[in-house]
């Protein structure tokens, strides 16, 4: 029987790792034959660790929220074959769900075969893609990405096809193809997880990439923040080197390509794709003005292509098995898959790949299990910084570019950031204000100026300093800096403030006209209070209370000083009786 072990960022930090390690002391001591190894994450972020027990090929039981102290069963189960003894690690029919409603294509291979093994790849059918690919024409590779209808993952949705034959038809003999694997995204964990958990599949999708297009280099240009990424896609290079699929002459034909990693600083505007280039080359990660276009001038003036991590883990299947099969899923506009990270307040967080075309309903109430505690749904956040938000009443929205884009949000990479009652819109949209204009490079105006200063006035809301006309003066800064900024970041930041005030304008008022927060989130305009005919005198919260604002004896109803109090909700907390109210 083979143990397969949960091992990406996810489930490491979650005590993947102690794991591991305690089952190989058990199995070592036992001498037994089982099989031990690492995978990557399977999505199910919220039961790790995992550990799945294989026979052969086929999965005999999948163990959640394992612990150390479970290693002695486990192993005992692999090596009797009798899994009565790990009945209550097994996931429930319930979590089963999570996976069974996904089509994985970008994730087929994550959580399934060890990351740090090319023959566990070549295994699913790795690189036999760039093989077929090898005996075909460059245009004919474009055509068939153009039949599948692939368009850029991470955000812009631009078709594939259109980019690789721009660079393709781009004069000169040195190209690059180039990877955007520099996931900013607050929530997103996409691009790391493919990187973590199938690296090879990225390799070979590049690979067909630079053989479209005509290029002899190829750039992973990642967020040195992903230390894993970056170790186990550095041994996967390494790796397809000694099998010669990458370097001089590749399986013999008559082309050739290195690939590299380039660790970037973590600058959110890299993400955009001239700014990227500006990096790479070892400049202050700036964008250019464009035309011209990457493709006809890029990475040193040379026509160069990029794409981010989910485009090119399409690349490989969409090969082997047909741009017709990938054209077939999604919606007219939108094919294929999407992959999304859910975040937030949602009960099954974790990597989510579906068909374009499901809603947002059934994403996050039939695949995420639905809100954290059973709260009332408020909103989800779609596309990190760059997005918006959408409400309750749009929940039956389906997943496409153009539906998500009617609404004032993006699809964006794929972050999906759920909300609920608790969660004060204005406070939220001044999160992404604060992180968009930290990240803004300052190359332009409106966005230099015009963040810091709608940060300012969302600031001031949120302390109960706001006034009549904010919620205007912040609409004309929105619409100011949409016009006027130079890429991506500046022009796309106002979105969750439009899209709050559109959809949230009450929590706006409420904040300005009745220095109120309705989500009780906002720390100046709220209080707390005990209820004399709740409280039992039980003194908990007065021994919690940091700021020995609470007075009161034993078995007497206590009360706050309103002065003294720093609204750190400590009484709140410990409150068994719920005497302690918040207004």
């Amino acid at each position: 029987m083979i143990i397969k072990v949960g091992q990406g960022s996810c489930g490491i930090a979650a005590g993947a790792g102690k794991v591991f390690a305690a089952l190989e002391k058990e199995i070592a001591g036992r001498n037994a034959n089982i099989e031990l190894t690492t995978v990557g994450c399977i999505g199910m972020c919220y039961l790790e660790p995992i550990v799945d027990l294989y026979e052969g090929d086929a999965l005999a039981a999948r163990l959640v929220n394992v612990t150390a102290e479970n290693a002695a069963a486990i192993v005992e189960a692999a090596e009797s074959h009798d899994l009565s003894g790990v009945e209550n690690l097994k996931i429930t029919e319930d979590d089963e769900a999570f996976l069974s409603q996904q089509t994985r294509i970008a994730l087929r291979n994550c959580g399934i075969i060890d990351p740090e093994n090319i023959e566990s790849y070549i295994e699913k059918n790795g690189y036999k893609a760039i093989e077929k690919v090898l005996s075909m024409t460059p245009e004919e590779v474009i055509e068939v990405i153009k039949t599948s209808g692939l368009a850029g993952r991470g955000g812009a949705g631009f078709p594939t096809w259109f980019k690789w034959n721009a660079a393709r038809q781009s004069a000169g003999e040195e190209k690059y193809l180039i990877c955007n694997a520099d996931e900013g995204d607050p929530g997103a964990f996409m691009d790391r997880a493919v990187i973590e958990s199938d690296p090879h599949n990225l390799i070979e999708g590049m690979l067909i990439g630079a053989y479209a297009i005509g290029a002899k280099e190829a750039i992973v240009y990642v967020r040195a923040e992903y230390p894993l990424a970056i170790k186990r896609l550095t041994k996967a290079i390494h790796d397809a080197e000694e099998k010669g699929f990458l370097g001089d002459n590749i399986l013999g034909s008559n082309f050739s390509c290195k690939m590299r990693i380039k660790a970037g600083a973590g600058a959110f505007v890299c993400g955009e794709e001239t700014a990227l280039i500006e990096s790479l080359e070892g400049s202050r990660g700036m964008p250019r003005l464009k035309p011209p276009f990457p493709a006809q001038s890029g990475y040193w003036e040379k026509p160069s292509n990029i794409n981010n991590v989910e485009t090119f883990a399409n690349v490989p299947w969409i090969l082997l098995n047909g741009g017709e099969a990938f054209s077939a899923m999604g919606t007219e506009n939108s094919k294929g898959t999407k992959v999304f990270a859910l975040t937030g307040k949602i009960k099954k967080g974790g990597l989510v790949e579906i068909p374009m075309g499901k809603t947002l309903r059934h994403v996050i109430f039939n695949i995420g299990g639905g809100i954290k505690d059973d709260k009332k749904f408020k909103a989800v956040q779609m596309g990190g910084p760059s997005g918006g938000c959408i409400p309750e009443e749009l929940l039956d929205t389906v997943i496409d570019y153009r539906a998500l884009g009617a609404t004032g949000a993006i699809m964006g990479s794929g972050g999906m950031v759920v909300m609920d009652e608790s969660t004060c819109m204005v406070s939220m949209a001044k999160f992404f204000l604060d992180f968009t204009a930290k990240e803004s490079c300052g190359k332009c105006v409106p966005c230099r100026i015009g963040t810091k200063r709608m940060l300012e006035i969302l600031t001031r809301i949120t302390e109960g300093k706001g006034k009549e006309g904010d919620v205007e003066l912040l609409t004309e800064l929105c619409e100011s800096i949409k016009d006027g900024a130079l890429c991506g970041l500046g022009q796309t930041a106002p979105n969750p403030v439009l899209t709050t005030i559109r959809y949230f304008r009450n929590e706006y008022d409420a904040h300005i006209n009745d220095k109120k927060c309705p989500a009780g989130e906002c720390v100046n305009l709220i209080n707390y209070q005990i209820d004399e005919t709740a409280c039992k005198g039980c003194t908990l919260c007065a021994k919690k209370c940091p700021a020995q604002a609470i007075e009161g004896t034993l078995k007497n109803p206590h009360t706050i000083i309103t002065d003294k109090c720093i609204k750190c909700g400590q009484c709140i907390n410990v409150c068994k009786f719920g005497a302690v109210k918040k207004f």
